[in-house]
């Protein structure tokens, strides 16, 4: 489960714990449409052994060689469309100065970006912004490209199909369908499943599993649901089945690592993992998941699988990504005092005591730095992660939380000085607030999240997986039972006694942060007159416009006016964390219960409807501050040294054009066929 890729805090100067050395290093490589291209450091990467290093290189090249498989997950024709891009970029012979050329770069970012021709949060289809007809002059002036058409395909057929599925806009037009009065995986566009009906989806899964099993596997997680002459099976992703040729080539990358792994237990988990790729079996994905979450000593740390399910909208199928990362030893420090209090976080939260764990177990913590990332996770990157996924193994097993040091320091010093604080906090006091306690409320509340939030709490004895109860709108309300976790602690005395932070103002300054962001701000990412379809967006303004409503008659929360600007204050942040608590005490019912309705009516009422007209405001003041919305992220690249034939040594070189990156990646990590 990850924190939203978009963190809250862009909201003003912020500090780091790191020495500054990258005070000269450019955070920020450019802006087009609603992206803004971010770079990222590697902090103490030299200090590493050459093993670690080499390690780190096996597992970088293997996040990498998976990338192709997201892009077939996302969309059965995205595959198809990216490799017909790169082929123009590379031999289009025409003028590449003019207006639609740029504009049909810009939109080649954008499928980047999104691993597709789906926007990465919002899930809508987006359409090139150059003339239908350009398409095609595109297509005929790059006569040395090797365009990837069908068997007997005319280009003239080929460049009449491509047009009508970028331009066509009454064709798949939502990546992920989250209405539940209409059949979510025919109105979907994702490629997770062919020819089935919801119903059918449904029934197929119901008879696998089994009532009351204490470990239930995470059926369809690792396949595509086909019908096909009218029988349903699943394609599954493993050697020899679907994806294969990219599975390979990570088997390949990952059977290396293992011949430098830092210690035995890592060298157990890789091993597993390698054979849940060549078997695919989900068993055998529980067992390396144990051993992933059980080697607590190694410095390097990967995940790579089908791992999220927020592009499924029945929850079940996981989409490929990579993370490789290092872990930041003195950052860590502080998470792992949260972790190791765990227990107490448990037995003092605002649930109701039968849903309490007597016993947590597991649950471990770090900060790390990234050094590559790969699939769901790039170029649009999450702050915070705890896995694994599956509810037995968190219960009897805990979970591994961590956050994500370098990514959070390069969104913060790209956004310094940015003015979206000074314009959207109603007072001198709110904004003093941010700029003093911003960034370490970030990073609590991070870290709250991921260690105690998603950590805590059980089911009910008997009652499914909440992806089976709660369906479509289970991701939404385990973002927001975390969220609440995080915010119900953070103006909690015991953060104080614990010595990660010296004053409750870090908590008004979250609280004043969240509320403002979950009632107003967000909706600047939001395309005018939409409503709320991310699950992470309808998560905060479910908790915010909540905790407004029940707390009205207090005035606990207050939507005041300067002139024609609107801001939202709050007037009694110990009321505000009592609402906090109700409503965390609702939503762990909800999940231990399965209780769909209850939901399903929480997350309508408060999550997904939009004032229109504040959203207005809000997109206006900030198109004057010139801050676009979304983030991606240029990866670094690790270069071996050899010497006679012999690695002596791995650097890290840090790219700045996100183009040349893309351009690099499709040229050298391109395994897959298209498909369709």
């Amino acid at each position: 489960m990850t924190l939203s890729k978009y963190p809250l805090k862009n909201e003003g100067k912020k500090k780091t714990e790191k020495n500054q050395t990258e005070t000269t290093f450019k955070y920020q490589a450019e802006q087009f449409a609603d992206v803004r291209v971010l770079r990222y450091q590697i902090p103490g990467f030299e200090t590493l052994s050459l093993k670690q290093k080499t390690l780190l290189y096996y597992l970088y090249q293997a996040a990498l060689s998976g990338r192709d498989m997201i892009f077939d997950q996302n969309y059965k024709h995205n595959l198809c469309i990216r490799k017909t891009f790169e082929q123009i970029i590379e031999h289009y012979k025409g003028d590449t100065n003019s207006d639609n050329y740029k504009k049909f770069l810009d939109f080649a970012k954008r499928v980047w970006v999104s691993n597709g021709i789906h926007h990465h949060y919002s899930m809508d289809k987006f359409t090139p912004d150059f003339p239908e007809n350009f398409l095609a002059e595109l297509i005929k002036k790059s006569p040395d490209a090797k365009f990837p058409f069908a068997k007997n395909e005319t280009i003239a057929a080929f460049t009449k199909k491509l047009t009508t599925i970028l331009f066509d806009t009454s064709l798949d037009v939502k990546r992920v369908n989250l209405n539940s009065e209409e059949d979510m995986i025919v109105t979907s566009a994702n490629n997770y499943y062919s020819g089935v009906t919801q119903k059918e989806a449904v029934a197929f899964y119901n008879k696998l599993n089994k009532k009351g099993e204490n470990t239930p596997l995470s059926y369809g997680l690792n396949s595509k649901l086909v019908k096909r002459n009218g029988k349903i099976f699943e394609e599954v992703y493993k050697v020899g089945g679907l994806y294969t040729e990219a599975i390979e080539e990570v088997v390949s990358w990952l059977e290396k690592a293992i011949t430098v792994s830092e210690c035995t237990a890592q060298k157990k988990a890789l091993q597993k993992l390698v054979e849940y790729y060549k078997t695919g079996d989900l068993k055998t994905f529980d067992d390396y998941s144990i051993l992933w979450l059980q080697d607590t000593e190694s410095r390097v740390d990967v995940v790579n699988g089908f791992i999220e399910v927020y592009g499924d909208p029945l929850g079940k199928k996981g989409a490929f990504q990579s993370m490789v990362s290092i872990k930041d030893l003195e950052a860590t420090k502080r998470a792992k005092t949260i972790s190791d209090n765990a227990q107490w976080f448990e037995d003092h939260s605002a649930i109701d005591k039968a849903y309490k764990k007597k016993k947590v177990k597991g649950v471990t913590a770090k900060v790390i730095d990234v050094v590559i990332e790969s699939g769901d996770s790039s170029p649009s990157t999450p702050i915070g992660v705890n896995l694994p996924n599956a509810e037995w193994i968190r219960k009897d097993y805990g979970s591994k939380s961590v956050s994500l040091a370098n990514i959070v320091l390069a969104y913060d010093e790209s956004g310094k000085d940015s003015g979206a604080i000074e314009e959207f906090a109603y007072s001198k006091e709110e904004i003093d607030l941010a700029k003093k306690y911003g960034p370490l409320a970030g990073n609590l509340h991070t870290d709250l999240h991921e260690i105690i939030g998603h950590g805590s709490g059980q089911l009910k004895p008997g009652v499914a997986d909440p992806s089976e109860t709660l369906k479509n709108y289970s991701s939404t309300l385990e973002e927001a039972r975390a969220d609440l976790v995080a915010l119900y602690y953070m103006m909690d005395k015991k953060l104080i006694e614990l010595g990660v932070m010296n004053t409750l103002d870090v908590g008004k300054s979250e609280y004043n942060s969240y509320i403002r962001n979950g009632l107003m701000t967000q909706l600047f990412r939001l395309e005018l007159g939409k409503d709320l379809e991310e699950s992470h967006m309808r998560n905060r303004q479910l908790i915010a416009k909540w905790a407004y409503e029940k707390g009205k008659a207090d005035h606990v929360i207050e939507f005041k006016k300067k002139g024609k600007k609107t801001f939202v204050v709050i007037n009694d942040y110990a009321k505000l964390r009592k609402l906090f608590g109700d409503l965390l005490k609702e939503i762990q019912r909800v999940k231990s219960e399965g209780d769909y309705k209850a939901g399903k009516a929480l997350v309508e009422n408060y999550g997904v409807k939009v004032d229109h007209i504040l959203h207005k405001e809000i997109k206006e003041r900030f198109a004057k501050l010139n801050i676009a919305p979304y983030a991606a992220f240029i990866n670094p690249v690790l270069v071996p040294v050899f010497v006679k034939g012999k690695v002596t040594d791995v650097k890290v070189e840090y790219p700045e054009n996100f183009l040349e990156q893309m351009m690099f990646y499709g040229k050298n990590y391109s395994f897959l066929p298209v498909y369709s």
